[in-house]
């Protein structure tokens, strides 16, 4: 991993410069601010003299191939930033693509090294974002900069929110082809009004009352004007539904790994996970490839919440729901951290929130390799494996490791073998 700290990049806003928010209305002041001082400033003269607004022109360092692809991956000191940048890695050493060069940014070196990863540290929201962009000539990136915290506080929301309006906005400035960003079906929320299977296009109403889901809310609304004022940028959103795995830390491992899992007495809504290899293979396809649009990413089937607890072996804690709403709010005014018992809201608990993943398959071509019931298994044999892992534990775990392995494989021989039928008959005909 090659290691730049420029100091120009790694200097840190003044605090001129980070808006104060202090409410609802002032993060909505300071978005459109934000939003209009962005792409106000992206104004380009044309030969006939009109000034337009949008995507701006990427400059190209004397001696640089004109036909080298760089793909930037922000975040890469954190589990999602470092997998993705190192499957980018993988991805252009099978396709020996030496025309793809992979930079990495954060504010944060990585804790172990990336090889082949050229690191920048630098934090995102910095003003010189636009320079770097530009005289790197970055044709894509990977915005993976994201803290996922129950918390509401206005730290984590100037990096998460702030931090993706500014870098988007650098990004249009600087002429960058493509942008790809991780979301989550929980933006759609949980309602009893929510049809069985959600489409893309349903409007985004997740709940404001945990600080992850508030953000990613307030990040795909600024997003959904983003796509007016840079037209010819690509902009890719993957909304993931749980992700699981043995290294993820997310609101459902979270919540499974929990001694006493509390449920909502009564209600048993169907869930969908994913498995955390097949997030890092979806973000790595849709940065390598164009594949524009808003996309649900999840494992085919859906499962009821008491089966994924089951398959998790995770015993569950019935409670009155009217009680957890009551128990949660006088925990809040009490100082008590209620994240540590709910790390998924209780409304998340009670109704479906399921994605449809008909344009996933289509559009964006991709099908997860884990099933759910795969995925939960292997989460909840790696969670036996920490905790105690005697000789016929170990034996058991591999066995059934072993066999979804060979599930696996011959499920993508067989989709391998209708790919090249299709080609085969597409040329004949």
């Amino acid at each position: 991993m090659t290691h730049r700290v420029v100091n120009e990049y790694n200097r840190p806003c003044s605090e001129s410069q980070v808006p104060c928010i202090f409410s609802r209305l002032g993060r909505c002041l300071t978005s459109i601010w934000l939003y209009n001082i962005l792409f106000d400033s992206v104004q380009f003269d044309q030969p006939d003299g009109q000034v337009i607004t949008g995507v701006g022109e990427r400059s190209v360092e004397e001696g640089e191939m004109p036909n080298k692809k760089t793909i930037l991956v922000t975040g890469v000191a954190s589990f999602w930033g470092a997998q993705a940048a190192e499957r980018l890695i993988e991805w252009s050493v099978v396709r020996r693509d030496a025309g793809v060069h992979i930079m990495g940014v954060d504010a944060q070196a990585p804790a172990r090294e990336i090889e082949g990863l050229d690191f920048i540290q630098a934090d995102v929201r910095n003003p010189l974002m636009v320079e770097l962009l530009k005289s790197e000539a970055v044709d894509s990136v990977c915005h993976l900069t994201f803290v996922e915290s129950q918390r509401l506080t206005e730290t984590i929301f100037d990096l998460n929110v702030m931090g993706t309006m500014k870098l988007l906005g650098a990004c249009a400035e600087a002429g960058v082809h493509k942008v790809v960003l991780r979301s989550s079906t929980a933006v759609y929320g949980a309602s009893s009004n929510n049809p069985m299977f959600i489409t893309e296009d349903q409007p985004v109403q997740g709940s404001r009352a945990y600080g992850y889901t508030r953000d990613l809310v307030e990040i795909e609304a600024f997003c959904n004007g983003f796509r007016h004022q840079a037209p010819e940028m690509i902009l890719t959103i993957l909304r993931f539904a749980n992700v699981i795995g043995p290294r993820v830390n997310s609101p459902m491992t979270r919540f499974l790994k929990q001694p006493l899992a509390p449920t909502l007495l009564g209600f048993d809504p169907l869930m969908q996970v994913i498995h955390e290899r097949d997030a890092i293979e979806a973000l790595a396809h849709v940065t390598w490839n164009d594949v524009p649009g808003v996309f649900n990413v999840a494992a085919e089937e859906a499962l009821p919440l008491n089966r994924v607890m089951g398959l998790a072996a995770k015993v569950p804690l019935p409670v009155f729901h009217l009680f957890t709403y009551w128990g949660i709010g006088l925990a809040s005014s009490a100082g008590i951290k209620v994240g540590d018992y709910f790390p998924i809201e209780p409304d998340y608990l009670r109704y479906g929130w399921v994605g449809d993943l008909a344009k996933m398959r289509q559009e964006m071509a991709f099908v997860p390799r884990y099933t759910a019931e795969e995925t939960l298994r292997e989460f909840a044999g790696e969670q036996r494996r920490r905790r105690y892992m005697p000789e016929a534990a170990a034996l058991a775990y591999d066995e059934d490791r072993l066999r979804d392995t060979l599930e696996r494989r011959r499920r993508a021989r067989n989709l391998e073998a209708s790919e090249a039928e299709k080609n085969s008959t597409g040329m004949e005909a």
